[in-house]
């Protein structure tokens, strides 16, 4: 097996101190290693690791989301009260806002014991598993509040450990292994989501007692309740993990010193670095996701109005669908690591929008769920490419010095824009459809190519 990088020396690691691919044309005087040896980097420590750690990131989000959703519906909670209640994942869009304390401010007793980056990822993890137990030990319909108060808490803590790990991802290896570490932490992800989905709806249904009523918070309670204490995989991972090779931090003078070195200096480095490239990168950034976000939003409206039942759903879209994205994600780690994160970076936007032109072809067709499963398969399949092949590109502009807060910034933007956009999807839809709804989400990937093309003729940014 090939050395694993987390136990390779620091002064051996390339390249430093800047984390970046090529990205003119995937050019590298390195020979391409062979299918064996790319194969193999899944079965290495920190990729293992990544897979673990990546369960942890996937399992807060649908527990503050669609699953909550499902729960506070059948608790009797108005429709427009749940809709309000979305704008919990706004944490996920601003954490580049307290990304710089996660990146250089120490927690007292934790990050000496444990290293920077673990002790964030510990604090998070316990605040996630507390807040999980206090939403399951509450009512929402008797009292929805406190409910709203601890779904906010997992929101910001878990958008508290993505900051910390995906600066842990970066640093615990190199460039050309990023793609792999990528694929990894969205398998992980994506199991998780399954987990937090159908899961907690089947432990949920089990645990109702028969001609008690069609809504139980008993039922609920044990399902959040496990749940809850699923988090403890992560928290087993971070207190085994290695810290990744320490960097030295510049001791602050005064408070404005630290304000410019945490907050400043990790956006005026990428300025630096990219230049005048800077903005072709942050528009691609914004809406390299684009199709699928916007879509996304309408998909499970769009499956009850063609009549597939809850079972069917969860079946082919919350599982099958996972493990196509599964595939895609293994896939596209591991051609991003054969022929270049560009390449396969523009791959993933064309399989992205065409994907979405199926879903209008299934629209025409009513209940078929021989029809779902097929665009189901090639639209997940789809996303999974494109999602490993972006992670890997947002990680190759990245400095290694400012990683968390660099990396928190990248991945807030990629939402923020089709997020806004995909919240007028419902009026959309009731004036002119779902097949033009879906064709125009398809439509909007075309500028995605365009700034893709021209990423990839960009030349790499010198180093410092």
């Amino acid at each position: 097996m090939s050395e694993t990088l987390s136990d390779r020396p620091e002064a051996t690691r390339k390249p430093s101190p800047h984390s970046q691919v090529n990205l003119s044309a995937d050019t590298d005087p390195v020979p391409r290693p062979g299918w064996g040896a790319t194969l193999r980097v899944y079965l290495e420590a920190p990729t293992l690791r990544m897979l673990l750690l990546g369960f942890s990131a996937g399992l807060p989000l649908l527990l503050v989301f669609g699953t909550l959703s499902f729960w506070l519906r059948e608790a009797g909670i108005d429709r427009t009260t749940i809709g309000y209640l979305s704008w919990v994942g706004l944490a996920y869009g601003f954490k580049w806002v307290w990304a710089p304390l996660v990146d250089r401010l120490p927690i007292p007793l934790l990050t000496r014991l444990l290293g920077r980056r673990r002790s964030w990822l510990l604090l998070s993890q316990a605040v996630i598993m507390t807040a999980l137990v206090g939403m399951a030990l509450t009512d929402p319909k008797q009292a929805l509040l406190p409910v709203v108060w601890c779904a906010l808490a997992v929101a910001f803590a878990s958008a508290t450990q993505d900051i910390a790990l995906d600066a842990f991802r970066i640093e615990s290896a190199d460039t050309r292994r990023q793609a792999a570490l990528a694929a990894a932490y969205q398998t992980g992800y994506r199991v998780a989501m399954i987990w937090a989905g159908a899961g907690v709806l089947w432990i949920a249904a089990r645990a109702e007692i028969a001609q008690a009523g069609s809504y139980q918070h008993g039922a609920w309670q044990t399902a959040y309740l496990v749940m809850a204490a699923s988090m403890l995989v992560g928290v087993v991972t971070v207190l085994f993990s290695p810290e990744p090779a320490a960097r030295a931090l510049t001791p602050a003078r005064n408070a404005a010193e630290w304000l410019r070195s945490a907050l400043i200096e990790p956006f005026a480095d990428f300025l630096r670095r990219y230049g005048k490239q800077a903005a072709l990168i942050l528009a691609l950034i914004a809406v390299y996701r684009i199709s699928d976000v916007v879509m996304g939003i309408m998909a499970n409206p769009f499956y009850v109005d063609m009549g597939y039942t809850k079972d069917e759903v969860a079946a082919v879209t919350k599982i099958y669908g996972v493990i196509m994205t599964l595939v895609g994600a293994f896939a596209g780690g591991a051609l991003a690591m054969r022929f270049g994160v560009m390449k396969v970076l523009m791959l993933g936007a064309i399989l992205s929008a065409a994907s979405n032109l199926l879903f209008a072809w299934l629209g025409s067709r009513g209940h078929d769920v021989n029809g779902l499963v097929f665009v189901i398969s090639a639209d997940n399949l789809s996303s999974g490419i494109a999602s490993a092949a972006f992670i890997a590109y947002l990680s190759s502009l990245t400095n290694v010095n400012y990683s968390a807060t660099q990396y928190a910034l990248f991945s807030s933007m990629m939402l923020l824009l089709p997020k806004l956009l995909a919240g007028y999807s419902g009026k959309y839809v009731d004036a002119f459809g779902y097949t033009h709804f879906f064709t125009a989400t398809a439509l909007l990937g075309l500028p995605v190519l365009l700034l893709v093309w021209l990423a990839s003729r960009m030349k790499s940014p010198s180093g410092p």
